[in-house]
């Protein structure tokens, strides 16, 4: 360009817009676009393994493998210990009366399934009869749920139950005394609660975990 067009763009005022129209932008949008492509292939990989793993016998009698579900960007990051038979049917995390009492408890913190929120389980297949995880179960599927906290990246982590609690902390702490503070995972803010199934048995102990939602929100707010 010479001098005097320069001159004569800039006094009216179109040299700046004309600027502007470079690379960068499309570069940067490549750039997303890929970073996002990359993301979603992340995720495809993830799942296929969870779903056709066999670190553990509970593959010989799974019905289905459940690696989790949700919004993938998701700032909350919900974690119990294992899939029941009726999600195990499905195929979807926490459905039947344990998903009812989990979607009342979300949208008591004005929070809905699917949005803002990833639902997952320590162990990604149902262990026969509701039994508790084994330590070797949970070792075998531990590096599952630390790929997907890489890749959701969450701003906060509520644990429903004891073993989500105790294997996430390292501790074998009751429930009773993690709860109604902020621990932290790889500094993630961590906050414990009652898992559903538990509070259906126990209703009086609902009130505990409102505090244990309550405090969880507050965290994140003070975050943002």
């Amino acid at each position: 360009m010479s001098l005097t067009r320069e001159h004569r763009l800039n006094a009216l005022g179109l040299l700046p817009v004309w600027r502007r129209r470079n690379a960068v932008p499309i570069a940067e949008a490549d750039a997303d676009a890929a970073r996002d492509s990359n993301i979603e292939d992340d995720w495809a990989a993830l799942e296929s393994e969870i779903r056709t793993c066999t670190r553990c016998p509970l593959h010989t009698t799974r019905r289905n493998a459940i690696p989790g579900a949700g919004d993938r960007r998701a700032n909350w990051l919900i974690v119990s210990e294992a899939p029941d038979a009726e999600a195990a049917a499905q195929g979807e995390p926490f459905v039947g009366q344990a998903g009812h009492m989990l979607d009342a408890m979300l949208a008591a913190i004005g929070l809905k399934r699917g949005e803002n929120v990833y639902i997952t389980h320590i162990l990604k297949s149902h262990p026969l009869a509701n039994r508790d995880p084994s330590p070797d179960e949970i070792i075998a599927c531990r590096p599952y749920l630390e790929r997907q906290i890489a890749l959701i990246q969450p701003r906060i982590i509520l644990t429903l139950g004891r073993f989500a609690a105790q294997t996430l902390l390292s501790t074998d702490t009751r429930v009773d005394r993690l709860r109604g503070q902020i621990h932290l995972y790889q500094g993630v803010p961590l906050v414990v609660t009652f898992h559903p199934a538990y509070l259906l048995r126990s209703p009086a102990d609902k009130g505990r975990a409102w505090a244990d939602l309550l405090l969880a929100r507050r965290q994140l707010k003070a975050l943002q």
